[in-house]
């Protein structure tokens, strides 16, 4: 496993020194080399893991992306192509290969977590600013960006593994379009299923609904949506800004009159295009 993750460090090595690795080259990173809890089996399905995306320089931000999918599949389109914008504005990111059904809670929850503190024990030889760590994530992976930014710990000190002795709250959070409430009429039922089951435990329904977990704590974040959206009502992201406002966490939101749900990039509805560059300003501000 050693052998493994050295030559993993020296491919991402080599792409900080300016040779880009092609994409079919690009490794996914297992975070638990010797098996994830609670994994069922040893095929990718079973295996969490971070693709990296690194960029030139030392002492930048970097954003773990979390595609949607509604917590059954991962959605191709939410995930590199993110992933290679945020280069294209100078930050590092990282694509979560994180668990989805039959997984249920707390699988993908535990594998976001464990991203942010496997990032952020790297981060110096990764030239990361490890004070500088985001998650973005869309639809359910937004719900998942914004439970891993309300559900965090400062690490454990006294764990054998040095990963784990690491903080899992993340510098930001990005939900894009965000599952945040598990609650009806707002909520989104294929998502909640994946994720909790049949007949889940009402006190788990109110755990990860978002809106019910921030404090004044939770990360500074950037928000949105568009009010048609006919998959994810808008009142998910307005309810989490609601409870941002309370709790006088800083947060921008940006709701747009339309757009189809899942629009990603947005690159075929340039209004709606216009969430990249502000979202870029925003982490700009936040220094990223």
């Amino acid at each position: 496993m050693l052998l493994q993750w050295k030559d993993r460090v020296r491919l991402e090595t080599t792409r900080l020194r300016g040779i880009a690795l092609s994409d079919n080259n690009r490794e996914w990173i297992e975070l638990w080399p010797d098996g994830a809890p609670w994994a069922q089996g040893n095929k990718d399905e079973d295996i969490p893991a971070i693709r990296s995306y690194l960029v030139q320089g030392e002492g930048r931000g970097a954003v773990i992306v979390c595609p949607g999918g509604g917590y059954g599949m991962r959605a191709d389109h939410e995930g590199e192509p993110i992933a290679k914008w945020l280069n294209g504005i100078g930050i590092h990111a990282f694509v979560l290969r994180y668990r989805v059904a039959p997984y249920r809670y707390p699988c993908a929850l535990t594998d976001a977590q464990r991203a942010v503190r496997y990032v952020r024990h790297h981060a110096s030889e990764w030239g990361i600013n490890a004070g500088k760590i985001g998650v973005l994530g869309f639809s359910a992976g937004g719900h998942l960006t914004a439970s891993v930014g309300t559900h965090y710990d400062s690490g454990k000190p006294e764990a054998v593994d040095p990963i784990d002795r690491q903080s899992c709250r993340p510098d930001a959070i990005l939900p894009c379009y965000p599952v945040i409430t598990l609650k009806p009429p707002f909520f989104h039922q294929g998502s909640a299923l994946n994720l909790l089951g049949d007949n889940p435990d009402p006190e788990l329904i109110e755990l990860l609904s978002c809106e019910g977990q921030v404090t004044p704590d939770t990360p500074p974040t950037f928000l949105w949506h568009t009010s048609d959206d006919g998959a994810v009502p808008v009142e998910n992201s307005l309810l989490f800004a609601a409870a941002l406002s309370k709790n006088k966490v800083p947060f921008d939101l940006h709701v747009y009159e339309h757009g189809r749900h899942g629009l990603g990039l947005a690159e075929d509805e340039p209004h709606v295009a216009s969430w990249t560059s502000i979202c870029g300003s925003w982490l700009k501000s936040q220094q990223f």
